[in-house]
C-alpha cells in the first residue's frame, strides 16, 4: 500500500491542542509481544499436491492455446482446481483456513444490502460509460493510425479516469503498475503516480472515525494532534499525534468513510465483468480473469481491516527482533481498532534526501548494505515481505538502521515458493534454462501442462544477455525490462505475490541508486545468498549447495571457492556495519554471532552425508580424482579460506560428539541397502 505511516518531523502546524477531561488509562508500553512463527500465522497449512517442490519438471499433455501474437506456446485446462481460490492456494502451498475474501460472501454482503439491485445498476453504468468511452477513444486511435504516437496522452487519461471512478480503481490501477502481463510498459510508467498523488479527506470526519475506534475523544487519548494529513492514500490518510499518557510521538492511520460497502460493490461488479472474460484471459495470460480479480479482491480485503496490519506489523517484530540494523514500529493495540491503526512515529529521514542522510552522518554504504540483507532476509528467510517499499515508506534512522512503516501490504511465500525461488537460482548459475521454464510453472506463472519449449531460448537470451555484463553491470531494471516483454508476448501471469516481490525488488534497487549512483545490488545480493547456501541449517537448501557445487557430474572447485569468499564478505560488511556499533548488549551479541563465517553445521551435515549418502560419497571421491589426478591443491586452497573462520579442534569435537547418530543412521542405511539388494 502506499500509504507512508511515518515520517521526518516537518513544519507540519499543530492546531489542535487538546485539554483531556481525565487522563487515559494507556499501558501501551508494558505490552509484551506474543510468541509467534518466522512464518506468517494466517498461513498455517501446507498443501503437498502437484505444485510442491517434487512435482514432475514438465507435463506433455497439452492442447494448443495461443497468445495472439502467434507464440506457439500450449497450454491445458485439464485437472483444474474446484475453484479460483483453490488454485490460489495450491500456487501458493499454503492454505487458508479463514478468509477476509470469497466471492460468494462478497455476492451475498452485496445482494443483501438495501438497494442493492438499483445502487448496482447505477454503479454500472457509470463503468461502463466512462470505461466504455475510453476504450472508444482507444478504438479511434488505432483505426487513424495514431495509436502509438498518443499514447503518453491515453495513459495520463487513464489515470485521471481511474481516479475518478474511486477507490477501488485506484487500487487496481496500483496493482496494473506491476502487471506487465496485462499492459504496456508505458502505461505501467503513468499508473505508478497513483501510489502517492490521491486527495485527502476532511480532518473532521477522519478524526470521528478515530473517535468511534478509541471509544473516547481524542483529547482524553491525545494531547495534541497535526491539522494536516502526513499521507494520503486511496483507502486512508495518517496523522501525527502525541499521547498525552506518556509524551510519546505516534502516527495515526485511519480509514476513509464508507469505503467498504464502496469496495465489496465493486468486487462484485469487477467479478460479473471477468466471468464475460475468461476466454481472452485464458488465451493471454493462461488463467481465468477471475482468478485475477480473486487475487485482488482477497489482498484488498485484507488491506482494509486494520487489525490484520496489527498483525503483520508483530510479525516483522517478531522476525526481526534479534536484528539490530532493522527497526520496525510498535504498534498499540489497544488505541487501534479495524478502521484507525495507532503506531509509534518514525521520526527518520527520507530515502529520496541524499544529502540529508549524508549530513546526519549515516554511511551511505552501510546503510545500502543493511537494506539489501533486510529485504533478502524477509524474501528467502521469512517468507513474509514488505509488498509496498517505495522511499515513504523507508527511512534511514540517524544511527545507520532502516526502519520500515506501512505494513497494510504485505505478501507471503510459503516454504515451498521459497525453494523454488532458490531453484531457480541454482539453475540460472547453472545455465539450465529448461528447469528455470519448469520453476515458472511451478509458481504459478504458467499453466500447468504448458509447454514451455518456446520460452527457453528467451529465457536464455535474457539471462545471458544481463549476466554476461558481470555484477558491475547487471541491474533489476535491465531485466526487468527485457521480461516484460516476454510475459506480455507469452501467455504468462504473473501471481500477485511476485508482482510484489519483483516491485520490491526493483524500487529498493531505485533507492540504492538515488542514494549512491555507482551502488552495485548484486554486489550485495549474491554474497547474502552464498552466506546462506554454506551455512543455513536447512535440508533443502543443503540439496541446492549441492546442485550449485556439480555441474554435469563434474565438482566446481573455483565456485565453491567464489562462495566462500563471498559468504565471508556479506559476514565482513555486516559486522563492520555502523548500525552495529551501538552499546547495547543486543549489538555486541550480533557482533560475536556474525564476526566469522559459521560453517560448523555445514561441516557436520557433509561428514554426515558423506558416511550415509552413497550418491554423495560416490560424487566426491571422484571430485577429488577426476580427470586421473588427485585434487589435494584445490582441497588446501579452500581450507586456507575458511582456516581463519572455523575453530578445527571445537568442529572436530562437535563431529565426534554426533558419531553415535551418524553411527546408526550409517547402519540403518547399511541394512536398508542390503534388504532392497535382496529383494531382486
Amino acid at each position: 500500500m502506499e500509504l507512508c505511516t511515518a515520517c521526518i518531523w516537518t513544519s507540519v502546524q499543530w492546531s489542535h491542542t487538546l485539554t483531556p477531561n481525565r487522563r487515559a488509562s494507556y499501558h501501551g508500553s508494558t505490552r509484551s509481544i506474543s510468541s509467534v512463527s518466522q512464518r506468517r500465522r494466517r498461513s498455517t497449512l501446507c498443501i503437498t499436491n502437484a505444485a510442491s517442490t517434487s512435482a514432475p519438471a514438465s507435463y506433455q499433455s497439452t492442447t494448443q492455446l495461443p497468445r495472439t501474437n502467434g507464440s506457439g506456446i500450449k497450454s491445458i485446462s485439464g485437472d483444474k482446481p474446484s475453484s479460483a481460490l483453490e488454485q490460489l492456494d495450491i500456487e501458493r502451498g499454503v492454505c487458508i483456513p479463514f478468509r477476509k475474501y470469497t466471492p460468494e460472501m462478497v455476492r451475498k454482503k452485496v445482494l443483501d444490502s438495501r438497494g442493492s439491485i438499483l445502487s448496482l445498476a447505477s454503479r454500472g453504468a457509470e463503468i461502463i460509460w466512462k470505461l466504455g468511452f475510453y476504450w472508444s477513444s482507444l478504438v479511434y486511435d488505432f483505426l487513424v493510425g495514431r495509436d502509438e504516437e498518443i499514447v503518453p496522452y491515453r495513459a495520463r487519461q487513464l489515470r485521471n479516469l481511474l481516479c475518478d471512478l474511486g477507490p477501488s480503481f485506484i487500487k487496481a490501477g496500483q496493482v496494473l503498475a506491476n502487471r506487465p502481463d496485462i499492459i504496456r510498459e508505458d502505461y505501467m510508467n503513468e499508473l505508478c503516480i497513483l501510489q502517492d498523488d490521491v486527495p485527502s479527506f476532511p480532518n473532521q470526519v477522519a478524526f470521528a472515525i478515530i473517535e468511534e475506534e478509541l471509544g473516547q475523544p481524542l483529547e482524553r487519548v491525545f494531547s495534541k494532534i497535526s491539522s494536516q494529513t502526513i499521507a494520503a492514500a486511496s483507502l486512508g490518510q495518517v496523522y501525527r499525534a502525541t499521547l498525552r499518557e506518556t509524551g510519546e510521538d505516534v502516527a495515526i492511520k485511519v480509514q476513509r468513510p464508507g469505503i467498504e460497502p464502496i469496495i465489496y460493490r465493486d468486487l462484485f461488479l469487477f467479478r460479473t465483468l471477468a466471468s464475460f472474460l475468461n476466454g481472452i484471459s485464458l488465451q493471454k495470460l493462461g488463467c481465468n480473469a477471475e482468478l485475477i480479480v480473486d487475487e485482488f479482491g482477497e489482498k484488498l480485503l485484507e488491506e482494509l481491516d486494520y487489525t490484520l496490519e496489527a498483525r503483520n506489523i508483530e510479525d516483522f517484530l517478531e522476525n526481526f527482533k534479534d536484528d539490530p540494523t532493522v527497526k520496525i514500529p510498535r504498534v498499540y493495540k489497544q488505541l487501534s481498532g479495524s478502521r484507525a491503526l495507532v503506531m509509534e512515529w518514525i521520526d527518520g529521514i527520507r530515502c529520496t534526501d541524499p544529502q540529508a542522510i549524508k549530513e546526519a552522518g549515516i554511511d551511505v554504504e552501510g546503510f545500502l548494505t543493511v537494506g539489501v540483507s533486510a529485504a533478502l532476509r524477509q524474501l528467502l528467510e521469512f517468507g513474509l515481505f514488505h509488498g509496498d517499499p517505495h522511499p515513504g515508506n523507508i527511512f534511514a534512522m540517524r544511527d545507520g538502521r532502516i526502519a520500515y512503516v506501512d505494513f497494510g501490504n504485505v505478501a507471503v511465500l510459503s516454504q515451498q515458493n521459497k525453494q523454488i525461488l532458490i531453484d531457480a537460482v541454482v539453475h540460472a548459475v547453472n545455465e539450465d534454462y529448461a528447469e528455470m521454464a519448469n520453476d515458472f510453472t511451478r509458481l504459478g506463472f504458467l499453466a500447468r501442462g504448458t509447454d514451455v519449449s518456446p520460452i527457453i531460448p528467451a529465457l536464455e537470451a535474457i539471462w545471458q544477455n544481463s549476466a554476461g555484463k558481470g555484477l558491475a553491470d547487471f541491474n533489476f531494471r535491465s531485466v526487468t525490462g527485457k521480461f516484460n516483454q516476454l510475459v506480455y508476448n507469452y501467455p504468462i501471469r504473473i501471481p500477485e505475490r511476485f508482482s510484489l516481490v519483483i516491485r520490491s525488488l526493483l524500487t529498493q534497487e531505485g533507492i540504492c541508486f538515488t542514494l549512491k549512483p555507482d551502488f552495485k545490488f548484486l554486489e550485495v545480493a549474491y554474497p547474502y545468498v552464498a552466506k546462506r547456501l554454506l551455512t543455513d541449517p536447512n535440508p533443502a537448501l543443503r540439496e541446492r549447495l549441492i546442485q550449485v557445487l556439480f555441474k554435469d557430474g563434474a565438482f566446481q572447485w573455483k565456485r565453491l571457492e567464489n562462495l566462500i569468499v563471498l559468504a565471508k564478505e556479506n559476514v565482513s560488511k555486516m559486522s563492520s556495519n555502523p548500525a552495529l556499533q551501538k552499546n547495547s548488549s543486543q549489538a555486541v551479541r550480533s557482533r560475536q554471532l556474525q564476526s566469522k563465517l559459521d560453517l560448523t553445521e555445514t561441516i557436520k551435515d557433509g561428514a554426515r552425508m558423506f558416511l550415509i549418502d552413497a550418491g554423495i560419497r560416490r560424487q566426491l571421491i571422484l571430485a577429488f580424482t577426476e580427470d586421473s589426478k588427485l585434487h589435494v591443491e584445490e582441497l588446501v586452497d579452500v581450507y586456507r579460506l575458511v582456516e581463519d573462520q572455523i575453530d578445527m579442534p571445537s568442529v572436530a569435537l562437535e563431529v565426534l560428539q554426533d558419531l553415535p547418530s551418524v553411527a546408526r543412521d550409517f547402519m540403518l542405511s547399511w541394512s536398508d541397502s542390503i534388504l532392497s539388494d535382496r529383494q531382486y
